[in-house]
């Protein structure tokens, strides 16, 4: 079986993976890797205060709750995801963190959004464009939806640099590369962006990449991997019984203190000409 990027085909999925994939998005954003990095760039947005945002691909609408409680933003967040599911859950979050009168989520279609153009001053896609099936029609569509001047904003990894230590680093690096096809649809994508932004009427404004290390212990690359291996046996990346050694290894290198995983990611802000 081929793989398939359970983001990208989530309204396939059963219920119950569902949920443990907004469990996975939940844990990842009480992680401090993850504020860290959105803190990173959200300083940098240079923003109204009544600014209009969107976020493509919001999934459980983390990104949007921290915006919302920043003390320098007062202005309306909307989010766009293709699971019913998980904006359920994101309108539920936003309520229990009493900002649900400040977001406006809805089901729809990253590659064709039903928003009319320049309605907004930022569009973001944080963890979206390693899923989805065609890139550049959703870039193509947030530079459409953001007024002339606005910013466009895409976080994601290179996932061809995911890699936890392994003692045998043959199948170590199987396990990388099969984690990496497993779990996302455009793995290396974020090196295509200084080619592809510029056709699409975007103008980069700044660029950087940070590497997310975890040695000793593991809590962000510990949910990635219990999360994601079953979609690499279920693809028949890597034998069951292998994969499940490896996930074993990697829980003893944490109770042991010997835990090494990292990958690269990067932030763009890219403005609309």
């Amino acid at each position: 079986m081929a793989a398939r990027d359970p983001h990208r085909f989530v309204n396939e999925l059963e219920d119950a993976a569902v949920e443990r994939l907004i469990a996975r998005l939940e844990s990842r954003a009480e992680d401090a890797v993850f504020t860290r990095l959105f803190d990173k760039y959200a300083a940098r947005l240079g923003l109204p205060e009544l600014a209009r945002i969107l976020e493509v691909g919001c999934g459980t609408g983390a990104v949007l709750r921290f915006l919302t409680g920043r003390d320098d933003f007062f202005g309306k967040v909307y989010g766009v995801d293709q699971c019913r599911p998980f904006i359920d859950a994101a309108a539920r979050f936003a309520q229990d963190a009493n900002v649900g009168d400040r977001v406006d989520f809805r089901v729809g279609d990253a590659h064709n959004l039903d928003f009319p153009d320049g309605m907004f001053d930022a569009a973001i896609a944080h963890t979206l464009i390693s899923h989805v099936t065609e890139p550049t029609a959703v870039l193509r569509e947030m530079a459409r939806v953001v007024r002339p001047g606005g910013t466009v904003v895409i976080f994601d990894g290179d996932y061809a640099s995911l890699t936890y230590a392994f003692p045998d680093h043959e199948f170590g690096h199987q396990m990388d590369v099969a984690l990496a096809t497993a779990s996302f649809n455009n793995p290396r994508i974020m090196r295509d962006l200084p080619r592809l932004l510029p056709d699409l009427g975007l103008a980069l404004t700044a660029a950087w990449g940070d590497a997310v290390v975890e040695i000793g212990n593991g809590s962000y690359f510990r949910s990635f991997a219990e999360t994601y291996l079953p979609y690499v046996t279920k693809a028949g990346l890597v034998a069951d019984d292998a994969a499940q050694n490896w996930l074993k290894a990697q829980r003893q290198a944490m109770e042991d203190g010997t835990f090494f995983a990292a990958c690269t990611y990067y932030t763009y802000l890219a403005r609309r000409v």
